[in-house]
């Protein structure tokens, strides 16, 4: 291990107790999107901002997606830049700064939005998805400042907005309004993985939200002669696009699961009695589709089936797709992957595998315009659940990774 490396390691072990103060910093900004009743970024944006500032990294640029739903009008995404020897290609780590609602608070043991430590663990809403990502590149990319030691490549950090909510004002907008990115970029993303870090997601399924609104006849609930039954409707629809799952049946061992899913998830509420038959009903499907397969192909299934329920129900459905993403894969030998594979071996004395994934993340944006991005992180994919939470080693194991990538 070189001598520098080995400054990098140290300072990030030693940095334990200020990695868990930058956690708790941003644990209490509830950055939401306003489809989850927040104001977004903003605020979050801003104290990092500051704390980046005071501790020595200066180069920060905003990049504000204009969105009137919120109160500063603004999304904000940061990035931060670290100056390598050469900058013939940059050294990306990015993370999202925003989080998704705490849920139902009877669920957690602790206040979501106040970290809270216990056996090697932080438990919080975010602290693992993405903050745990967010802050071992923070620190490894600290660790070049604070010892004077200059990357081989340039380094930049960028803290994204609105990834929860599909990237419009954050990923999908800096895409088309800003050019950032050079093809032989070497992009990280810390926000998928596995708990001991040996994967590393190079594919992602297709991301297909669907809407459904059935629109029946409202009735009296002793009366449903004389309604057609909206959510009775629904109902059968969720089953038979559930069972596209036997339909599109492929599987493809890159991927856990390894087959494709269907799974009906949001309702919204229809009548305000139990006595009424409700002649209208909203639910959504959130669908993970392999690669072998088309989303257009998908959706041609999907009216075939609501055409046939609004037959047998006498209702009509309307399909919209609040989101509909696919991305091609980034190769297994790409720079990226070798890369760090490479800081892996190094730092922990593990072989990585390439996998892929079913879950949604900006790399599938950045691979459509032709970066070959990848996915990696230590976690035990709390993300979403009540009492989330990050492992304090695995986040402090991350930054010294990704320090040695930095480093080159």
């Amino acid at each position: 291990m070189s001598d520098e490396l080995s400054k990098l390691r140290t300072f990030v072990r030693d940095s334990r107790s200020e990695m868990i103060a930058l956690e708790t910093l941003l644990t209490k900004i509830k950055a939401l999107a306003p489809e989850n009743g927040g104001q977004g970024e903003f605020e979050k944006a801003a104290a990092l901002t500051q704390w980046l500032t005071e501790h020595g990294i200066t180069d920060i640029q905003r990049f504000e997606a204009p969105d009137s739903r919120v109160q500063s009008g603004v999304r904000p995404s940061l990035v931060a830049t670290i100056p390598g020897k050469s900058d013939d290609f940059t050294v990306w780590v990015m993370a999202h700064i925003d989080v998704v609602p705490a849920g139902e608070l009877s669920l957690w043991n602790t206040d979501p939005w106040q970290v809270v430590e216990k056996d090697g663990r932080l438990y919080g809403r975010g602290v693992e998805d993405n903050q745990q990502g967010l802050v071992s590149g923070v620190f490894a990319a600290l660790a070049f400042v604070k010892n004077g030691i200059v990357p081989a490549h340039t380094v930049k950090l960028l803290f994204m907005a609105d990834e929860e909510n599909g990237s419009k004002f954050g990923m999908q907008y800096l895409l088309r309004e800003h050019d950032l990115f050079r093809k032989n970029d070497i992009i990280l993303v810390p926000d998928g993985g596995d708990p001991n870090g040996e994967t590393v997601e190079i594919a992602e399924k297709h991301v297909l939200w669907i809407q459904l609104h059935t629109v029946g006849k409202q009735s009296h609930g002793s009366r449903p002669d004389l309604g057609k039954n909206a959510c009775l409707a629904a109902c059968d629809l969720a089953l038979r696009l559930h069972a596209l799952e036997q339909v599109f049946d492929k599987k493809d061992p890159l991927f856990e699961p390894s087959y494709s899913t269907f799974s009906p998830t949001k309702s919204l509420s229809n009548v305000d009695g139990i006595n009424i038959i409700p002649g209208d009903d909203v639910f959504c499907m959130d669908c993970r589709v392999l690669p072998c397969y088309t989303i257009e192909e998908v959706m041609a299934e999907v009216r075939r089936r609501c055409d046939a329920v609004e037959q047998q129900y006498g209702v009509k459905i309307e399909v919209t797709t609040p989101q509909a993403e696919s991305s091609p894969a980034t190769p297994v030998d790409a720079p990226v992957v070798k890369l760090l594979a490479d800081a892996v071996k190094k730092v922990h004395g593990k072989t990585v595998r390439p996998i892929g994934i079913g879950g949604g993340t900006v790399a599938a944006y950045l691979r459509n315009k032709g970066f070959q991005a990848a996915v990696w992180s230590s976690l035990d994919e709390t993300c979403h659940q009540p009492n989330e939470y990050c492992i304090i080693d695995n986040m402090i194991a991350d930054a010294e990774t990704l320090a040695a990538l930095m480093l080159g």
